[in-house]
């Protein structure tokens, strides 16, 4: 089982699409009764951490570190602190841009790589990054599968990176539970 946690509108082939309602990342009874008889092998969440403070962010991995098979893994995107672009961060900074219908708005957070990879190396994951940008702004990217967990707002994925120029960037990292999946 593959689970898309806060999935809005997003619905991909093999995964299970849960909004809020249905898997809240804070409570643990979501998730016991939500995987009382199967674990899930991965978990996907796009632009989901930043919307809970720094602690909260740090329970929900642990939620979900729990929960998930040994071997399995969380692909995680957030936006980038580190992002050189005014409007980006006049978009993605805590309360957004003051619309309270505009979804940044409640924003309680914006990382930088460091923290949102000790958010998941505290919970026990073995974390790697696959986006990001540096401390200089610089912007980094590995390779990864969209099979494994389909990011929009990414490098190759997002329209508004055009013509060798970012517009949208976010972090994006891999976490995954030491351990096997055994079938």
């Amino acid at each position: 089982m593959k689970v898309i946690i806060g999935a809005g509108r997003t619905v991909l082939d093999g995964w299970l699409s849960t909004q809020e309602s249905e898997l809240n990342l804070l409570n643990r009874e979501d998730f016991a009764r939500m995987f009382a008889t199967e674990k899930p092998t991965a978990f996907l969440a796009e632009h989901v951490w930043e919307h809970m403070t720094l602690d909260d962010g740090c329970r929900a991995a642990q939620n979900c570190f729990d929960y998930l098979q040994d071997g399995g893994y969380i692909r995680v995107a957030v936006p980038d602190k580190n992002f050189r672009n005014e409007w980006y961060q006049n978009m993605v900074q805590v309360g957004g841009n003051g619309d309270p219908n505009h979804p940044a708005f409640t924003h309680k957070i914006v990382y930088d790589s460091d923290t949102l990879r000790q958010v998941f190396t505290q919970a026990g994951f073995e974390v790697e990054l696959l986006e990001w940008c540096d401390t200089e702004g610089s912007f980094h990217y590995k390779y990864w599968n969209e099979n494994d967990g389909r990011i929009g707002r990414s490098l190759r994925f997002d329209t508004r990176n055009q013509k060798g120029k970012l517009g949208m960037v976010s972090i994006i990292l891999d976490a995954k539970k030491p351990g096997q999946i055994s079938y």
